[in-house]
């Protein structure tokens, strides 16, 4: 260490020898130069390396410490911090320095030096999650409500706290409720009492009946969706924006009177909308939002099929025979189907139940206003 009089020339031999892997040499050059020089001067993740390196970690933290001081969000300090503090057996801090690390990296990037030790942040972070889980469910048990379970994984990060955004109109104060319980809507069995008869309807329906679910309107932009003319998602409708198909009342006697005992909202040029929805094998509806909270969609399995989901907000589900999906979609939603038969459901749209009958009448009038004003 004698004659490195010069701080910056300390500087140089410390960084080359840390380089070599030589940290007893580079610790005490490096310190020389902390103590002569300014804060902002002093490369403190190479000193708190050195340290590191020699099994001093009371001293690396402190050099740590006073990089991110200078930087409060440096990747490599904040990702060096939370190993010293995992090593020091606070799992708390290390996840929330971690944590902290990641999420500055996908904003700024990761300095190549740090990748590997970024890489094993996230192995922690999920290790560490899975433990404060396991502690949770200890304590609490493992049969508790499907909202406490949400809650749960809310708390864990393990899903996010989806709201409703529609992309039209807001109809404030409802419940943020993802799926429905079919039982709060009785006229459902009275439906599922005319399943048969519908799935016959359908077995008779030639495949060149449906056409592309996502199409362009006349005189309107087409829309940016990757199923756009894709026979993919296939639609056989009922009702089309009010109005009900003659063709399909004619060929299908079965399911519309099943669609007669829904409470679907009568809007002329607007709604209903009720058609067979059809997803064939490999096809994936990207997530996406609904154009009003007012109403919410359900879904009776005329063709179930296996590997086919439904993600609405945090929670998925699967179609099973006989038993209607009821969601909200103007949380966000996604449906796929990885498995190798088609899925086909009778979709249909309803008001919500906590809608009074003078929003409703409110909602009908405004609705009207809006579809003139298009026209005119």
């Amino acid at each position: 260490m004698a004659g490195a009089a010069d701080p910056q020339q300390a500087i140089r031999a410390g960084l080359a020898a840390l380089q070599a892997g030589d940290a007893a040499r580079a610790a005490p050059l490096l310190r020389e130069a902390a103590g002569a020089l300014p804060a902002d001067q002093v490369p403190w993740l190479a000193l708190g390396n050195a340290e590191f390196m020699l099994g001093r970690n009371d001293a690396a933290e402190a050099a740590i410490d006073r990089q991110l001081a200078l930087a409060m969000r440096d990747v490599g300090a904040l990702l060096f911090k939370g190993l010293l503090r995992e090593r020091g057996g606070d799992t708390r801090a290390a996840s929330s320095f971690f944590q902290a690390a990641v999420n500055q990296a996908a904003v700024t990037g990761c300095p190549p030096p740090f990748a590997d030790l970024l890489a094993y942040a996230g192995r922690a972070i999920t290790s560490a999650q899975d433990r404060y889980a396991e502690h949770l469910h200890a304590v609490v048990g493992a049969t508790v409500s499907p909202t406490m379970r949400t809650a749960l994984d809310m708390l864990m990060g393990r899903t996010e706290p989806y709201l409703q955004q529609p992309t039209m109109f807001y109809y404030p104060f409802l419940p943020q409720k993802w799926f429905y319980d079919p039982r709060d809507f009785p006229w459902l069995d009275d439906m599922l009492d005319l399943l048969p008869q519908m799935q016959a309807e359908l077995a008779a329906v030639e495949d060149a009946a449906f056409s592309p679910y996502v199409v362009t309107i006349p005189g309107r932009p087409s829309p940016n969706n990757p199923l756009l003319d894709d026979p993919a998602w296939g639609a056989f409708y009922f009702w089309r924006n009010g109005t009900q198909v003659e063709t399909a009342m004619a060929r299908c006697p079965a399911t519309m009177a099943a669609l007669e005992l829904a409470p679907m909202p009568r809007i002329p040029g607007r709604a209903p909308g009720a058609l067979w929805s059809r997803l064939k094998p490999g096809a994936h509806i990207a997530p996406h939002v609904g154009m009003l909270n007012t109403r919410l969609i359900c879904h009776i399995p005329i063709r179930p099929a296996p590997n086919c989901t439904l993600r609405v907000g945090g929670e998925t589900r699967t179609w099973e025979p006989g038993v209607p999906l009821v969601f909200d979609d103007s949380v966000e939603h996604e449906a796929r189907n990885d498995g190798p038969e088609e899925r086909v459901v009778l979709l249909f749209e309803i008001w919500r139940p906590e809608i009074p009958a003078e929003d409703r009448d409110t909602l009908l009038r405004l609705f009207q206003a809006i579809e003139a004003f298009d026209v005119n």
